[in-house]
Order: structure tokens, then sequence, then C-alpha cells
């Protein structure tokens, strides 16, 4: 217990050494309480952080087209027409079809955006109908209750007895029949009728030289790797601090152990510092630009040949040349006087008969009825009903909005078509004379086609980190202060334990539980406070509340 009452003021009195001035006291002390003065060290944090050492770029990839195989008929032998019974007459030549059409793709260009505030309509202006009753006012009028008319009244007919001669059997004719009579004449008939022949005319050819396309124009995108510029740059990982350090003991020292009269000295401990090299993309401009200008378009001219084939200078025709009419002498009999018939008149016979007839026909006499009218009131509108409108103003309040700046677009590029060489049939002399339809001739052919046209795309490269831890210095130290303690007569054997336990407890090395604060166990008690941004050199009451003790 004596050597513990020893110990306990070296371990407060190392604390004052540094700064402790003479004549200096803590404010407001209280009487029964114990104080020190404690080291405030430096309070930092520790930090871990990603540190970039290559930037994110990106690269352009040559996406290959894609291609399908398709079947499809060709003609391999043009609908002709022949003329019997001269066929017509066929010749094979080469020509160039398209077997892969012209073609572009498109490069997606991202939209761009802008913040913009503006005054949106939040309630449209709009009408409204207001009813404006109808006026009414009573008015008499004369209305028809039957309408005028007429009545039909019958007259009788009378009559009178007349004498009149009738017809009992009418006039008629009868038919008398001439014989004709006949007589003989020549005349010249046609034997052979005019007609007409088609006479063939050959078509005439010429030689002529023209120009084809080859290889139509089109455009690459050529894609230069970026420069890269490596940079080096030193970043600090663990910043200045200080350090206790014992130094030779007091001469002056009382303890009969040599430990407890060892003077500790605060070191100062320069930053540590890491170098990082990291490769920097500047682009292809020399902007400085992350892949800037690292894609280059580059014109393909098209390419022609000359080629020399025969051409039609005058078709084939036909000629029509007359053939004429062929004429006999033929004797033959003839009506030289037609037959005829003569109408002979036959009288007609006529007896007296006597017959009531009508004198004055039976007839309707018209009649008018004049209408008949009654006064009736009534209710008519004398104002109509309608409406009026009436305009509601529109509503509107200040909303901020992501608008478009620059829309999003495609880039065109032209992709030549592609030529291969068929057979086929064509004519070489149309048929003459009767026409036979001679029907075309195909054969399928399978040809690749673009299922997916070349393209290229952008494909990202991240960032490359590195991680770096860092202490931040949250609080500078580096003086004292007045604390309240813990008074030596307090500082027992159960205290002592607790603090050895609390620290084993929290992984530090007290030594052995031996309920004595030695050299081990204020090293670890120190190390404690250090770790936790704790006032440094005594037993203070936030150091001790820290590790749970009970005192």
């Amino acid at each position: 217990m004596g050597k513990m009452k020893f110990l306990l003021p070296f371990l407060f009195g190392f604390a004052t050494i540094v700064s402790a001035q003479p004549g200096d006291a803590p404010p407001n002390a209280q009487p029964g309480k114990c104080y020190a003065k404690c080291l405030i060290a430096d309070q930092y944090e520790t930090t871990t952080e990603q540190v970039q050492i290559k930037s994110a770029s990106s690269k352009v990839v040559a996406v290959p087209a894609e291609y399908g195989s398709s079947s499809e008929q060709i003609m391999v032998k043009a609908a002709a027409k022949r003329v019997i019974p001269t066929p017509a007459v066929y010749e094979t030549v080469s020509e160039q079809v398209m077997v892969k059409a012209p073609s572009k793709r498109l490069t997606s260009v991202p939209a761009t955006y802008e913040t913009v505030t503006e005054q949106v309509e939040a309630k449209p202006a709009g009408k409204r109908i207001i009813t404006i009753p109808a006026e009414y006012a009573t008015e008499t009028e004369k209305v028809m209750v039957k309408a005028p008319s007429k009545s039909l009244t019958s007259i009788p007919a009378t009559y009178e007895t007349v004498t009149e001669q009738v017809m009992v059997k009418p006039a008629s004719k009868r038919i008398v029949t001439i014989p004709a009579v006949y007589g003989t004449e020549t005349e010249r008939v046609i034997a052979k009728g005019e007609s007409k022949r088609i006479i063939e005319v050959p078509a005439v050819y010429e030689t002529v030289t023209e120009q084809y396309e080859i290889e139509a124009a089109s455009t690459r995108v050529e894609v230069m790797q970026p420069k890269f510029e490596t940079v080096t740059d030193r970043i600090e990982v663990k910043p200045a601090a200080t350090k206790w350090v014992k130094k030779k003991a007091d001469r002056n020292c009382l303890s009969a152990d040599p430990d407890d009269c060892l003077v500790w000295c605060l070191v100062e401990v320069p930053a540590e510092y890491q170098t990082v090299t990291k490769r920097v993309n500047k682009g292809c401009d020399a902007t400085g630009v992350a892949d800037a200008g690292c894609t280059k378009t580059i014109s393909i001219p098209a390419k022609f040949g000359t080629r020399t084939k025969r051409v039609v200078k005058t078709p084939a025709s036909t000629r029509e040349e007359a053939i004429p009419a062929e004429y006999k002498t033929v004797t033959k009999q003839v009506v030289k006087t037609p037959a005829t018939t003569r109408e002979e008149e036959v009288a007609a016979e006529y007896k007296t008969v006597t017959k009531t007839v009508l004198k004055t026909p039976a007839s309707v006499k018209e009649v008018e009825i004049p209408a008949e009218y009654s006064t009736i009131t009534k209710r008519v509108v004398k104002t109509p009903a309608t409406s009026r409108e009436e305009v509601i103003p529109a509503e509107y309040k200040t909303i901020t909005k992501t608008v478009l700046k620059t829309p999003a677009s495609v880039k065109e590029e032209a992709i030549p078509a592609e030529y291969a060489t068929v057979t086929k049939q064509v004519v070489k002399t149309p048929a003459s004379f009767r026409e036979e339809e001679i029907p075309a001739e195909y054969s399928t052919s399978t040809k690749r086609m673009v299922k997916s046209p070349a393209s290229t795309k952008t494909e990202t490269i991240p960032a490359e980190y590195t991680t770096v831890t860092k202490r931040r210095l949250v609080k500078p130290g580096g003086f004292t202060e007045w604390r309240e303690v813990l008074c030596g007569d307090k500082v027992d054997s159960y205290t002592t334990r607790q603090i050895q336990a609390a620290l084993k407890e929290k992984g530090y090395d007290p030594g052995p539980i031996d309920n004595v604060i030695g050299v081990r166990t204020k090293a670890a008690l120190v190390k404690f406070q250090k770790d936790n941004n704790l006032p440094v050199g005594s037993l203070d009451f936030e150091t001790l509340k820290a590790l749970g003790v009970k005192y």
C-alpha cells in the first residue's frame, strides 16, 4: 500500500512536468477534491478514402454486322413472246444484281438537359354558361277550329232517243297475188378477198461503252487510342504527431524502483507520405479532355469501272404489205320484177237501229263551306331563354423542371450496297408472226442478308482506385488543463483491480492483475487515453467513466 501511495504522485506528476507553471492553481477548486494538470493530446480521427490512380475512360469497339441467309427467286430468263413459226433466239448475258442494299446506321448522340424555371398553367382559363331565363307574355290570337272545305252535290244525267245507221260488216281489203317476172344478168364477184401480210424487219444493234459503279462511296470510323500521361502525386497517409519518450532517470527521484524515476518527454513525429503514380487520359486532340477527338470519320470515294455492251439501236419490227383482192365473172338469175300484191276495196254494209244515247252526262257541283274560327288565349315566348359566357381567368403556378436543351439525335452513316453477278437469259431476237407467250423462268438463290448492321459501341473503362487510410486532426492538443482526478486515498486495491481488468477487457496489456499500478499498467492506461482522445497522465473521472470503473 505504501508503494502504491508513492506511485500515484508519480502518475500524476509526470503530466505536470510538461507545462505546469509555478503559482498556477485550478480554477473553481473545491475542498476535498483532487486536481491535476493533464496533457490534452491532439485528437485524430481515422478516415479511409479512395484515391483515383487511373481515370475512367471509354473506348469505341467495332460491332461486326450480323448476317442471315434468305432464299429468293431471281429471274434467270425474262418473259418473252415468240411468233410462230419463227422461234425467238436467246442469248446468255451476265449482269450485276444487288445482294446487299445500301443502308445507313444510326449512332446515338445523347440528349443534354438544363434546368429552367417556367410558369405552368395549374388551372386553364375557362368559361362558364350562365342561364338567362326566358320572359313570357300573354297574347290573344284567332285560331282555326275547322278548316274551309267543299261538298259535292250529284246532278243526274238526262237521255234522248235518236236514230242512226250502224255498221253490220266493216269495210275490208283483199290481197290479189301478182307473180314475179325473172331475167338473166352477169356480174363480177370477189373470188378471194383483199388481205395483208406481215414482213419481219430485223433489229439493228450497236456497241456502246458505259461507266458503272463497282463500289459505292462510303465512310468509315477510325478509332484512335487516347494519349495517357503518367502523373505522380504525393499524399499524406499519416499526419505529423507527438509521442512520449522515456528519458534518463531523475537523480533526485526517491523511489527505489528505477522505472518510477524516468522522465517522459513529448517528441514530435513527422508526417508520413506515400507516392501514388496514376495514368491520366489526355484524349487525342491535345485538349486534355478524356477520349476527346479519338474518333475520325474517313470518306471512301466510290469506285467505277468501264464495260462495253451491245444495245439495240433499232428494235426489230414488222411491215404490213397489202395483197389485192381477186375477182371472177358469174351468171345468175335475178328478179326482174318482184312478186307483189294488189289491194282491192270491199264496200261496207249498213242497217238502221234505234238506241238511247247520253244527251247530258251526270256531273257534280262543288258547294263552298266557310271555315269556322274561335278565340283562344295562350302563353308565348316574349324573350327566349339564353345563356351568357363568363370568362374564368386561368390560374398559374411556378415550377422548376428539367427541359431538353439538346435533343438526343442519331448520326447517319452510309453503308455501301453490295453487288453480285448473276447470269440470265434475255431475248436476242424477238419472235415474229403468231405470238406465243413464253413464261419467265426463275431459279432460287440464297444470299446473305444483313440481320444486324455493323456498328460501334462505346465500352466504358472504369477508373482505378486505391484505398488510402488517413488520420485527420480533429482538435489540436499539446497543452495541459486542470482536471478533477481520483484522490490518492481512493486508489485502493479494489479500484486498481477494476482498472487493470477493464484495460485487459478492452485489448490493452496492463500486465498481471496484481492490484498494483506498475509500469505496464501505466503504459496501457496512457495508450488507452490517447486512443480514445482522453486527457493523458491522470486517473481523471472522464478516463474512469470510459473504462467503466466504479469509484
